[in-house]
């Protein structure tokens, strides 16, 4: 069986290099981080016993890292899921973004507890990614 892929799915690809664009501003905010709270490099995370401002830069640290860990499953979901569902996918990974984006201004503010207000809401998004994928696998199967 061949797979012909939809123009829309051009949308996909755009929320993927937006998603590229996302992480380096993320990564960006580590480096301003590490020169504001004095952690150089290659410390990952600073020790609050060495570093009064360690709880500061943890937290933008880990809220780069946890979507660092999660950027493989997204991207493998968003990609597959939007061959047979392009729009939908597109829209979905945009609102991971969005999502995404005040899960990292949330942990970053140094209260980890702020990154679920608005940034709880990527999950949903991955879900419903998962449930595009799924329905490409199944379209797949049936032939």
């Amino acid at each position: 069986m061949a797979v012909e892929i939809p123009k829309e799915y051009g949308f996909v690809v755009l929320v993927l290099v937006l998603y590229s664009f996302f992480n380096f501003w993320m990564a960006f905010q580590v480096g301003m981080a590490r020169k504001r709270y004095k952690v150089p490099y290659p410390t990952l995370y600073a020790i609050e016993s060495e570093n009064k401002d360690a709880k500061l830069f943890n937290c933008v640290q880990r809220g780069h890292q946890n979507s660092l860990e999660v950027m493989p499953i997204f991207f493998v979901l968003l990609l597959l899921g939007g061959v047979r569902h392009p729009l939908v996918a597109a829209g979905l990974g945009f609102v991971y973004i969005v999502a995404r984006y005040f899960y990292f201004t949330g942990y970053s503010s140094g209260d980890p507890a702020k990154r679920l207000t608005l940034g709880k809401y990527n999950m949903f998004a991955l879900l419903g990614l998962l449930g595009c994928t799924i329905s490409f696998a199944v379209s797949l199967i049936r032939g």
